[in-house]
C-alpha cells in the first residue's frame, strides 16, 4: 500500500477516533442523538462513546448559572419611572428537555427574565419596591420557576440588584429623610425638657421644705461658676440677710 494511502487511513482513525471518544466532566452530560431520534435518558459523566456520523452529542453543564439581568426601564404602580438591574440563579435538571424543549434556554431565559421582571415591579408601588425586596424577589422566583419548567430549568433565586431612581425624586427622598430626622430630634428634645421639668419639680418642692438644701445648691453653683476661667468676681451673700430685708419691707 501506497504511503499516502496509509497516511489517509491514519488521519480517518484519528478523526474517528476522536469523534467517538469523549470525556465528559463531572457536572456535565450528554444529550445523543441517534438518527435524529433523542436518548431516552442522558449519558456521562466520564468516558463517552459517541458512534458518529450516525450519533451525535450536545454537552450540557448542570452547575448553576448566574443570570445577569440588564436594567430594564420600569413604571411603578403610583406611576414612577426607575430603572431596575438584577440577577437570576439557575442550573439544568433535565437535560434532555434544555435541548428538545426550547431552542436556547439561555436565552429563553434571559429574554423570560426580563419580561417577568418589568411586569411583576410594574404592579408594586415605589416605597413596596423599595423596602419589601424580599417579597418581590420571591414572586420573581416563582414565576420564572414556573415558566422554565417545562424546559427543564430550576431557577433557584432572583435577586433584585439595584433600583435607581430619578434625579428629583431622589432630592425629595433626602429632603423626606431629613425631615424625619429632625422630627425625631425635636420629639427627643421636648421628652428631654419634659422629664428635666419634673425632676425640676421634685427638686423645688424638697428644697420648699428644707431651706439647707437651697443654701448648698447656691454653693454648689459658685463652686462650679468659680472653676471657669474667666473675669466676672462673685460675692455671695448670705440668704438670710436678703430675708431680713425682704421682711424689714414687708
Amino acid at each position: 500500500m501506497a504511503p499516502f494511502g496509509m497516511f489517509l487511513i491514519v488521519l480517518v482513525a484519528i478523526i474517528l477516533l476522536s469523534r467517538w471518544i469523549n470525556i465528559l466532566q463531572e457536572y456535565e452530560r450528554a444529550v445523543t442523538f441517534f438518527l435524529g431520534r433523542v436518548s431516552p435518558r442522558p449519558r456521562g459523566p466520564g468516558l463517552v462513546f459517541i458512534f458518529w456520523p450516525l450519533e451525535r452529542m450536545v454537552r450540557v453543564s448542570t452547575r448553576t448559572m448566574v443570570l445577569d439581568v440588564p436594567p430594564q426601564d420600569v413604571i411603578t404602580k403610583d406611576n414612577v419611572s426607575v430603572r431596575v438591574s438584577a440577577v437570576v440563579y439557575f442550573r439544568v435538571v433535565d437535560p434532555i428537555k434544555s435541548i428538545v424543549s426550547v431552542e436556547n434556554y439561555l436565552f429563553a431565559t434571559s429574554q423570560l427574565a426580563q419580561t417577568t421582571l418589568r411586569s411583576v415591579l410594574g404592579q408594586a408601588d415605589m416605597d413596596e419596591l423599595l423596602s419589601a425586596r424580599d417579597k418581590q424577589n420571591a414572586r420573581l422566583q416563582e414565576i420564572i420557576d414556573a415558566h422554565t419548567d417545562p424546559w427543564g430549568i430550576k431557577v433557584a433565586m432572583v435577586e433584585v440588584k439595584q433600583v435607581d431612581l430619578p434625579q428629583e425624586m431622589q432630592r425629595a427622598m433626602a429632603r423626606q429623610a431629613e425631615a424625619e430626622r429632625e422630627k425625631r430630634a425635636k420629639i427627643i428634645h421636648a421628652e428631654g425638657e419634659l422629664e428635666a421639668s419634673a425632676k425640676l419639680a421634685e427638686a423645688a418642692v424638697v428644697m420648699s421644705h428644707n431651706p439647707v438644701t437651697l443654701q448648698l445648691r447656691y454653693l454648689q453653683t459658685l463652686t462650679e461658676i468659680s472653676a471657669e476661667k474667666n473675669s466676672t468676681i462673685l460675692f455671695p451673700v448670705p440668704i438670710e440677710m436678703l430675708r431680713t430685708f425682704v421682711g424689714k419691707e414687708s
